[in-house]
């Protein structure tokens, strides 16, 4: 029987080569790779400054302290997303709430943020927002840097799905509409260095921020110590910072990865326009593309039409799983899990995410996905739903 994943990493020869030179050099962790993968993916993305750490959850805790998150603040995100979105604004001590869905694009509603931007005015603004570009399409950043620049709430950008993905014809992670962009390297993502993440910026100040915080916080500029520096080897910490140093191991398969993303996302489209083709006349609502939009396709999440096909999410789910087919849900909405519950938040908060989540299930979609493989998901599914 078949084992097929929702999503897999895709490795070649010239991937182990950059990984072996590493492993063959003087430096195996914090060393010159760790730039040239830095700089690919600023240069391909079109930012001034990237920083990479150790995972997309450091990138996104250390953002939110480089932009002075902290006690008595608020950060706000979406529901549909994977738990650290949200936590990130935990560890630095602020409080958390969400905005809810777009019922097509599943992302940040532009007109529940606007709603939600006139009441806060009134009480209390966030200081950080959390887009989350879900399933690899972009938020509407234009319309959400519009809203949110007239309060001066920092914008950071959760692309943990989207490298490769474009907005209005430029790259994620250009940071034309926010910030900081973060993306994620997990193998299960577009690229991967095995675990990862990335920071990217415009900001010098933020750069220098951010470069501090991944190493606990040390500085070996002069120009930021307090009194002079004894020397060469002198050292200080300036800030509150963690151990969040990504390895030149695995920025040299990370770097080699980025030289293949414009095949990757050209298969993954290549996959879903197949879906979408093979999956017409079931009982099903497809991804929906907004226009200006270019997704990176980290996943392919369809939603089942429950009063139509008799049958539970559940076993649906179940009957694709016993036939080999590792189908997926993304995401249990992160207000009603049992922690944010005890924070306060309860199941019809964000109505739009909960009746998202009864629906979906996410398809296997990756690079080495054959045809004949995806063929045999489309019939199994096919045969489930009639």
């Amino acid at each position: 029987m078949l084992n097929i994943p929702y999503g897999k990493h895709s490795l070649n020869d010239d991937d182990i080569q950059a990984v072996i030179h590493v492993l063959k050099s003087d430096w195996l962790t914090q060393g010159p790779t760790i730039e040239v993968f830095e700089k690919r993916v600023a240069e391909y993305c079109g930012a001034k400054y990237a920083v990479a750490v150790s995972s997309a959850t450091a990138a996104l805790h250390i953002s939110c302290l480089a932009a002075g998150l902290g006690e008595g603040d608020i950060l706000w995100t979406s529901p549909n997303t994977f738990v650290a979105s949200a936590n990130c604004g935990l560890y630095c001590g602020a409080e958390v709430d969400f905005v809810d869905i777009d019922r097509n694009t599943y992302n940040l509603s532009i007109n529940a943020l606007e709603q939600k931007l006139k009441k806060a005015a009134k009480e209390k603004l966030p200081k950080v927002i959390i887009p989350v570009h879900f399933a690899g399409q972009s938020c509407e950043m234009e319309k959400i840097k519009q809203l949110v620049d007239f309060y001066n709430i920092t914008i950071i950008e959760d692309a943990s799905h989207a490298i490769g993905a474009e907005y209005k014809g430029e790259k994620i992670g250009s940071c034309s509409f926010s910030d900081m962009t973060v993306f994620s390297f997990h193998p299960v993502k577009i690229i991967t260095s095995g675990e990862g993440g990335m920071i990217l910026t415009n900001r010098e100040d933020l750069y220098k921020k951010l470069i501090r915080l991944r190493t606990h916080g040390i500085t070996r500029n002069p120009d930021l110590m307090k009194g002079k520096s004894h020397g060469p080897w002198y050292y200080q910490q300036v800030d509150l910072g963690f151990n969040f140093r990504m390895t030149d191991i695995q920025a040299a398969l990370g770097a080699s990865q980025m030289l293949k993303i414009d095949k990757f996302i050209e298969k993954r489209h290549h996959l879903a326009e197949r879906y979408n083709h093979l999956l017409q006349g079931l009982e099903i609502k497809l991804p929906w593309q907004q226009p200006n939009t270019y997704s990176a396709y980290h996943l392919y999440v369809i939603r089942l039409c429950l009063n139509k096909i008799n049958k539970t999410r559940r076993e649906v789910f179940e009957q694709m799983r016993k036939a080999g087919i590792n189908v997926n849900v993304h995401y249990i909405p992160v207000h009603t899990q049992p922690y944010y519950q005890q924070r306060g938040f309860k199941v019809g908060d964000y109505p739009e995410s909960e009746k998202y989540y009864e629906e979906a299930i996410t398809l296997p979609i990756y690079y080495n996905l054959a045809e004949l493989e995806q063929d045999y998901i489309v019939k199994v599914l096919k045969e489930v739903l009639q």
